[in-house]
């Protein structure tokens, strides 16, 4: 008798360790139609409480990372941690045209901002081509989300799981290359 009550009591118990509905779906992948997305323009999604940039670049946002390449800190992303084996590309993403990183400075995990457009501001450079600033502590990103050398953010923005379901859809949160 003793035992049932034990086992009455430790079920409950165990179980209220598990994580809420609420914590389980903070962590769920997210699915996104990429296809609604104009280009040049970008689009935020949160997965796991973070926010996820979805930039559909231009052609000419491309070509902007063949002149930043000697500019950033580690262009091939070789530096581990942060870009999964299928972003370390020129492009640091699946497809080219469309990037997919986390919005998080790498320094201090501030807030950057989207300045997509080519041309100086306040913090940025005279030859600005477009990318990511972070204005608390000045570090710049180019628009694959590479660090420029000599900033303050240690690594490049971190590329999430990601794969794509369509031509018009990705899920954020699974790596098709890494499941089980």
């Amino acid at each position: 008798a003793g035992g049932l009550v034990g086992a009455g009591v430790a079920v409950p118990l165990v179980g209220s360790f598990a994580p809420s509905g609420r914590a389980r779906a903070a962590g769920a992948p997210v699915e996104v139609d990429i296809g609604s997305i104009p280009v040049g323009e970008m689009r935020t999604v949160e997965w796991r409480g973070r926010p996820v940039w979805i930039l559909h670049r231009s052609p000419e946002m491309l070509e902007t990372l063949k002149v930043t390449d000697s500019q950033v800190a580690d262009p091939n992303s070789d530096r581990p941690g942060f870009t999964p084996a299928y972003a370390k590309n020129e492009y640091r993403s699946r497809k080219p045209e469309y990037l997919v990183t986390v919005g998080i400075c790498t320094h201090l995990g501030c807030a950057p901002t989207a300045v997509l457009a080519a041309q100086p501001g306040p913090g940025l450079p005279a030859d600005w081509l477009g990318g990511f600033f972070c204005p608390c502590h000045g570090s710049t990103f180019d628009m694959a989300g590479r660090v420029f050398r000599n900033k303050p953010a240690p690594d490049n923005l971190e590329v999430p799981p990601y794969e794509f379901v369509s031509d018009t859809r990705i899920i954020v949160g699974v790596d098709e290359d890494n499941k089980a």
